[in-house]
């Protein structure tokens, strides 16, 4: 469940570049392309397709991003968007209540008045791109100077980002590429007017539970259907995919139209090994102290069970997940092809005169891996969702004090609306849940500080964590959003004046964790400036091609249907209904895999051979969850929703050996909608 990866996944820069044609299997289909520029020669040469700039378009203007992780798609001409339940989960506990749980039970609207309004998503579909590379560079005056250069940058960015919102009202975010060598300017449509439309239950979409995640074969009904709204009325959409009434087939060419969140193929050794090292096993010590904190939370009662369980999911979700990127880092044939790929590279450069001066670049990065690693029990980021709307109270309000190409990313203007729209979200918070989430944060504070750290005195002042965050939570009024939007209508004289217990935290922490984001900021900039040095060397030694490492902006990725073998046994790329109900009956007595009822009592209805789960050997990861797949003709035949466990080291390193990409059939979503939901006329509307 790749949507859960990227919402858990803290991480730093991450923007760098990866070559096509690079992989130990010359004829595997690695690749997240820029929808501006897709290899049609290789695909032409490979797979004897080649794209027109209308089916291009066609489907890039049918894709959508969710702002609260994954990715969707445009699926009838009044507006519905398939993403997966695990995309939508977000959204389903924030509509959930004690008296209606969502998540477990699903939902169907009968009608349009019957669809529930998501209290704050918001839908991106991409308009345009634009290379503004040279904007940017000749803003850059000291390159020398990090904080210099790092705030020309931002001011650069923020300056473009404005003029396109201005001219032209779309959402404008430039996002870099190549490690810094490449900046491209992105406008977006925005939908914030969004619908809950249909969702199935848990126990369909995460079938076999966390078990059978990461793991091939499946048989899961992990799928929503969304509505987006224009006016108060369902949108009109000119641009949404057909829908495929034949199952994939064993073979058969597909393409993948997502938002994966980020890679890290061609990191230096030196930054893989921090990761090794350093990095992911300091994450997963946060996700298995987060995950055994939620495990005895849900234990209070039902009501906590069902508050808690969409985090939880996250977090072992995440856990999971991690755990393979790090086996995959801790084998060391792993760093064979890495590290005898570098020694080439470097050798190459020091014959170069031309070039010879590149190879500092690595050393560069070196050394900003060790800067990075001290940072790492540094954090005072307070993972609660009253502190944080705290902190960005406070930080938004002294921000707007600055002039706009000054401020901070996420406090400018381009991106004003989809911020309030977080800050002033009417979902609900709970006062029990973020006690035992605000008192675990301040005592890993503690923990990572020291009880002689300054800021631990303040927070603390002679209290133990639970109490401090217990009076904080039972005294702020941040829950109210009419305190919320005073505060920020206040500006900063109504922040700095407030005696909300929680934005006396917010202004304790503020100052540390400004200075932390400035360092971090720095080590950024010289990692963009290092690795744009590191593109032109392999350019200049291997030859230009190849496509931008991930960035949760709009890729296209493709490949075929295929089976794998794993430990002698030959895996086929598909499963149908019928292999749900055989995987139950062998699994009986284990809740994770117990069919909902409404399945058990349409089992004579279903049509037991119809497709549901097929694998591809298109190249994804964390951010693709809930894209659409797509057949030569652009007409929808599947929706990702997993990797197989094998796929989990895609974050450095693609092979198509046994690595795949999971979908649930299109060919499932219709027989479920009409044999199980009784959902005919909804049904009806799908690629219509």
């Amino acid at each position: 469940m790749f949507a859960h990866v990227r919402r858990w996944f803290l991480s730093g820069s991450c923007m760098v570049f990866a070559l096509a044609g690079l992989s130990s299997d010359s004829h595997a289909d690695e690749g997240m392309y820029l929808f501006n520029d897709v290899p049609r020669e290789l695909l032409r040469d490979r797979h004897q397709f080649e794209p027109s700039e209308e089916w291009l378009k066609h489907l890039q203007l049918s894709s959508v991003r969710f702002n609260s992780g994954g990715s969707g798609s445009f699926v009838s001409s009044n507006g519905l968007v398939l993403t997966n339940h695990h995309v939508a989960s977000d959204t389903l506990a924030k509509l959930s209540s004690k008296e209606r749980n969502l998540i477990d039970d699903g939902f169907l609207a009968k009608s349009f008045d019957e669809e529930l309004k998501a209290p704050d998503l918001e839908l991106n579909q991409l308009i345009s791109i634009e290379d503004v590379t040279d904007r940017i560079n000749q803003q850059i005056t000291n390159a020398d100077d990090a904080e210099e250069a790092a705030k020309e940058r931002r001011a650069a960015i923020a300056t473009i980002e404005k003029e396109s919102l201005d001219e032209t009202g779309l959402r404008s975010d430039v996002v870099t590429l190549f490690g810094g060598a490449k900046y491209h300017l992105y406008r977006y449509k925005k939908y914030t007017d969004v619908r809950l439309v249909w969702a199935p239950e848990t126990a369909a979409a995460f079938f076999g539970g966390d078990a059978d995640n990461f793991e091939y074969p499946r048989y899961n009904l992990d799928a929503t259907l969304m509505r987006v709204y224009e006016d108060g009325e369902p949108a009109k959409l000119e641009h949404f995919l057909k829908w495929n009434d034949q199952p994939a087939k064993d073979g058969d060419l597909v393409f993948v139209s997502g938002h994966p969140g980020r890679t890290q193929r061609i990191f230096t050794v030196e930054a893989l090994e921090y990761l090794r090292d350093k990095r992911l096993p300091h994450v997963l010590d946060l996700l298995r102290r987060k995950e055994v904190l939620l495990q005895q939370y849900r234990l209070e009662g039902k009501e906590a069970a069902r508050r808690g369980r969409d985090e939880l999911f996250g977090i072992q979700n995440a856990r999971k997940a991690y755990s393979g990127m790090l086996a995959g880092l801790q084998d060391p044939q792993t760093f064979v092809s890495k590290r005898g790929r570098q020694d080439r590279l470097l050798t190459a450069l020091s014959k170069s005169p031309e070039h010879s001066g590149l190879a500092d670049a690595w050393k560069e990065i070196a050394e900003v891996q060790t800067e990075k690693a001290e940072l790492l029990d540094r954090s005072v980021s307070l993972r609660s969702e009253l502190f944080q709307l705290a902190l960005q109270i406070l930080i938004l309000s002294e921000e707007d004090r600055k002039p706009n190409e000054e401020r901070l990313p996420g406090y400018t203007d381009s991106g004003r609306e989809s911020l309030m729209a977080q800050l002033l979200s009417p979902a609900p918070i709970y006062d029990d849940l973020e006690m035992v989430k605000l008192a675990d944060e301040i005592a890993l504070v503690l923990e990572s500080r020291g009880m002689n750290d300054s800021i631990v005195q303040e927070v603390l002042a002679g209290r133990s964590p639970k109490q401090v965050a217990s009076e904080l939570v039972t005294g702020t009024k941040i829950k109210d959003i009419e305190t919320r939007k005073t505060l920020i209508d206040g500006g900063l004289d109504a922040v700095l004046a407030s005696k909300d217990p929680m934005i006396r935290l917010a202004r304790v922490i503020a100052p540390e964790y400004r200075r932390i984001d400035k360092i971090n900021e720095q080590l950024s900039e010289r990692e963009k400036q290092a690795y744009a040095e590191i593109t032109q060397a392999t350019t200049a030694i291997e030859g230009t091609g190849g496509y931008p490492d991930a960035t949760f902006t709009l890729r296209l990725a493709f490949g075929v249907v295929s089976g794998y073998e794993e430990r002698g046994e030959q895996i086929k790329p598909t499963t149908n209904f019928a292999g749900a109900f055989t995987h139950a009956k062998e699994h009986e007595g284990q809740e994770d895999f117990d069919l909902p009822e409404s399945w058990m009592s349409a089992k004579e209805k279903i049509d037991l051979e119809t497709q549901l789960n097929f694998v591809c050997t298109a190249d994804i990861i964390g951010g693709n969850s809930g894209s659409p797949v797509v057949d030569r003709d652009g007409v929808l035949v599947g929706l990702i929703f997993d990797g197989n466990i094998q796929s989990l080291t895609s974050d450095y390193l693609y092979t198509n050996v046994q690595s795949r990409a999971v979908s649930v059939s299109g060919v499932a979503i219709p027989e479920a909608l009409r044999s199980i939901y009784q959902a005919n006329e909804l049904a009806d509307q799908l690629g219509n």
